[in-house]
């Protein structure tokens, strides 16, 4: 792999020639092999963004990818395998799919048989499509069920099954929820506004539990919870072990579906136990064994290339009813313990996803990944650390009760938001910071107002690499603030 680039962002003389060469019709007679090769290197590579080989790329939560997951997604394209049929005489590709999963359940503490329903999507999206989807034809059965009927939406559809079921909506409770999640609302037929915010008033990444039972009692109404593990502005968790036994609880009571959208907060279920730095986080991700299905990203914090989400349920037979190839014979898959991933999942067709993460797994092993994450989250850390203490930034969600900095360090994952004491450059924050070149960072709302938000998941960040270059730039925007005021 080639040398971290000095900046994350390409210039914009590189973004207006790559812009100017692009064709715009096919050409008569194609300009051959050779030819692209060094149109796509000399002019369309070079406007490309730093976002997988730089550590400073702080934006979106993107990880990169490791040599390893490189190469192995090299063979990816080589081999070019469609995984989705189980043929274990003709290819080893979801034998290697499901050892892959195997491996991830066993670094996360997961035990394989609890979650016998595992596959890969594009990304976390697409793991909460089919999350709420198992989960919608979960909720409508237990309630048809409770009337003495049988519905399942995947013969009758929504419309028949809920009129069976006696059922008038299907709610999706959780707190500050992913836009994905919304998306995936609106794919399953559910829709945006099925979604409903009970987090707390003071803390609005916790459930209010009062809020939330008194949604599941809703008359003739079915529910999902989903649990943000790790919500996307701030990086905190919604629940910790008490509140994951508590929802479960609450689930068993009232029929609902427990889902769990941790796309970049599964990994922290890895830190060490014995070490009290973690001791929040891993109150964080503790009891999401309970849930009935998890989505994560591979291409986050298991620094893989894109596209790779994970899917992982309790349920192999909802998820079997729901995405099964019902009357295709010719998809007949070998009998044997490897569910083929068509029936399972959103495709019929799919790239190779495993390979990379296949290949990380193996080649950097259990302290490898718990390296790389401790190495982000220091790296986090210290710079939150720096806007606790700054008289010119803030660190968010502010928090009342005179929290100490341990503890507010303590809260502090990967994700760091904060924003300007000065209103005035609060507004053009996002903008001067990437301006440099050297980092680059999101851009969000927090309080109605505008933020900033690191995001630290490259498999390279470490604070000796990237601490001085981040305060480097931080300073500098400052300073030429107050010149520009002054």
């Amino acid at each position: 792999m080639s040398a971290m680039p000095s900046h994350v962002l390409p210039s914009a003389a590189k973004l207006s020639h790559a812009l100017g060469s692009l064709h715009r019709q096919v050409p008569l007679t194609g300009t051959g092999l050779e030819s692209v090769q060094r149109h796509l290197s000399e002019d369309v590579a070079p406007a490309f963004n730093a976002g997988s080989q730089s550590s400073r790329y702080y934006g979106f939560v993107t990880g990169g990818a490791t040599p390893a997951a490189v190469f192995a997604d090299n063979m990816v394209t080589e081999y070019d395998q469609n995984v989705q049929v189980h043929l274990p005489n003709e290819t080893i590709a979801t034998d290697v799919e499901a050892a892959s999963l195997d491996m991830i359940c066993d670094l996360l503490g997961f035990w394989n048989k609890d979650f016998p329903h595992r596959t890969y999507t594009t990304g976390a999206t697409a793991s909460n499509i089919i999350g709420l989807a198992c989960g919608r034809e979960y909720v409508i059965s237990a309630a048809a069920a409770r009337n003495g009927t049988i519905a399942n939406v995947s013969s009758m559809g929504l419309i028949a099954a809920m009129r069976v079921a006696e059922l008038d909506d299907i709610q999706v409770l959780t707190s500050v929820p992913h836009s994905s999640l919304r998306k995936a609302a609106s794919i399953t037929g559910l829709g945006h506004d099925s979604v409903r915010d009970v987090g707390r008033a003071s803390e609005p990444h916790l459930f209010d539990s009062a809020a939330l039972k008194k949604a599941l009692e809703t008359p003739r109404t079915a529910s999902i919870i989903v649990v943000s593990c790790s919500e996307v502005n701030s990086g905190l968790f919604a629940t910790s072990e008490d509140d994951m036994t508590n929802l479960v609880d609450l689930a068993k009571k009232y029929g609902a579906w427990i889902h769990v959208d941790a796309a970049f907060g599964l990994l922290a279920r890895i830190l060490p136990d014995d070490n009290s730095d973690y001791k929040t986080l891993k109150s964080g991700v503790k009891g999401l064994e309970y849930a009935d299905s998890i989505a994560a990203d591979a291409h986050k914090l298991f620094n893989v290339p894109y596209d790779c989400g994970i899917l992982l349920s309790r349920h192999l037979d909802i998820g079997t009813a729901v995405f099964q190839n019902p009357g295709a014979p010719y998809l007949n898959a070998a009998a044997g313990s490897v569910p083929s991933p068509l029936n399972i999942g959103i495709e019929n067709s799919r790239r190779f996803r495993a390979l990379p993460v296949y290949a990380n797994l193996v080649a950097y092993g259990r302290e490898g990944f718990v390296d790389m994450l401790e190495r982000q989250i220091a790296l986090a850390r210290i710079i939150a650390a720096h806007m606790i203490d700054s008289d010119d930034y803030e660190l968010l969600p502010l928090v009342s009760g005179g929290a100490t900095k341990e503890e507010l360090l303590q809260r502090v994952y990967i994700i760091v938001l904060f924003r300007a004491k000065q209103e005035a450059l609060n507004i053009e924050l996002v903008k001067k910071i990437n301006a440099s070149r050297k980092i680059y960072v999101s851009g969000t709302k927090w309080g109605g107002q505008p933020a900033c938000r690191f995001a630290i998941s490259n498999w390279q960040a470490s604070i000796d690499k990237d601490w001085s270059t981040v305060k480097e730039v931080l300073d500098s925007v400052v300073n030429d603030a107050t010149v520009s005021e002054a």
